[in-house]
């Protein structure tokens, strides 16, 4: 039998977000195996209409056979209009001032462990969920959020906005597994699941045409696509809101790989750089906009710091320091040149050895 590791459960009642993927099922498998009989929530967000594909028929009918497995209920909770309110007023706030917003971090601090705490979550001790993360608790007491072991799944990232009271109320049975354990498990229970893909971020970004979603909002506004070390027009765009720092893909320019490096929002100009090697798709410092702390704050403001971080999912944590300018800014300096920094994206920042999650902030503009 799979030995499975253990994992931070506090005492007390405990709801269960559950979305009819195979993570959220082995979450509530592994609480049952400790007996814990949580009550199960499935959280409606995303788009509705005529352009939306969203599954929630098959998520809801999924996550009710999970639940009747267990001998629990499912209530559906709908955050449609909190989702709508918080997060795409978010998007298209940050996309229209020519950022790249970052759902998935918004969609947790504001909706899953936001919203749902208002409307349901307060009446609880503790919300468990299938993210790949691990709570510690260290000599002194503190909590803190720290990396999955597996670090190709570990979504600390997207945690890194949430409150000290948000981590506080979390249980993440899976951030001591790898993917493929969980697979094992779900396979060896014959969950319903258990072999159904993982889920591409939150619902309207995997589901339906982003360039169409953004363009219902700021629509079109032709401009020049610009080779940035030639100044040579190449070809041209249909706003800048629908491209982003380091995009290869949907340019339609002849002669690629091109990339693009920066945004002229005035001048409504998108420019780009020729090349998988150009050094112009790399840097190696970034600013960061209200860095927030997650646990407590182990920074010296007074001498640089060394930190691990990330500036998108899915990486490994880079080495670099991290220091605190005369005016009040963290800045980040990267032992190796990083691809595609973009404004608006979270700098996600750990301690020396990539295990606690210190917080996070917005890379700022130059």
């Amino acid at each position: 039998m799979m030995e499975i590791p253990d994992f931070y459960l506090p005492s007390g009642r405990t709801a269960l977000l559950i979305s009819g993927g195979v993570d959220s099922a082995v979450a509530l498998h592994l609480l049952y195996q400790r007996g814990v009989r949580p009550d199960l929530y499935y959280i409606k967000i995303g788009m509705e209409g005529e352009d939306s594909s969203c599954t929630h028929e098959e998520d809801i009918e999924l996550s009710q056979a999970i639940a009747a497995r267990y001998g629990l209920k499912l209530q559906v909770i709908d955050l449609q209009q909190e989702y709508w309110d918080l997060v795409v007023g978010y998007i298209v706030d940050r996309v229209r001032r020519g950022l790249t917003p970052n759902s998935d971090v918004m969609c947790n601090k504001l909706v899953k462990f936001g919203a749902f705490e208002q409307r349901v979550g307060k009446d609880y001790d503790y919300l468990c969920t299938g993210h790949y993360a691990q709570l510690k608790v260290d000599r002194d007491g503190q909590l803190w959020l720290c990396a999955g072991v597996d670090l190709v799944k570990d979504q600390t990232d997207f945690l890194s906005q949430l409150s000290s009271s948000q981590i506080r109320k979390c249980i993440f049975p899976l951030g001591g597994m790898m993917k493929r354990q969980v697979r094992e498990i779900a396979e060896a229970e014959h969950l319903p699941c258990a072999h159904r893909k993982d889920s591409q971020g939150i619902c309207f970004l995997g589901k339906i045409n982003y360039a169409q979603f953004i363009s219902r909002f700021l629509g079109e506004r032709t401009g020049d696509i610009v080779d940035i070390e030639t100044g040579r027009v190449l070809g041209q765009h249909k706003g800048y809101w629908f491209h982003t720092i380091g995009q290869r893909k949907g340019l339609r320019l002849g002669g690629g790989p091109w990339f693009v490096i920066r945004k002229d929002i005035e001048r409504n100009i998108v420019y780009v750089a020729h090349g998988y090697d150009t050094r112009l798709q790399y840097g190696n410092s970034f600013a960061l906009a209200d860095f927030h702390i997650l646990t407590q704050d182990p920074l010296d403001p007074l001498a640089p710091n060394l930190i691990r971080f990330k500036v998108r999912h899915t990486e490994r944590p880079v080495a670099g320091t991290m220091s605190l300018d005369a005016s009040g800014h963290w800045h980040i300096e990267s032992t190796e040149p990083i691809q595609g920094i973009a404004p608006g994206q979270f700098g996600v920042i750990y301690d020396a050895q990539g295990d606690r999650c210190i917080g996070s902030g917005e890379i700022a503009s130059e």
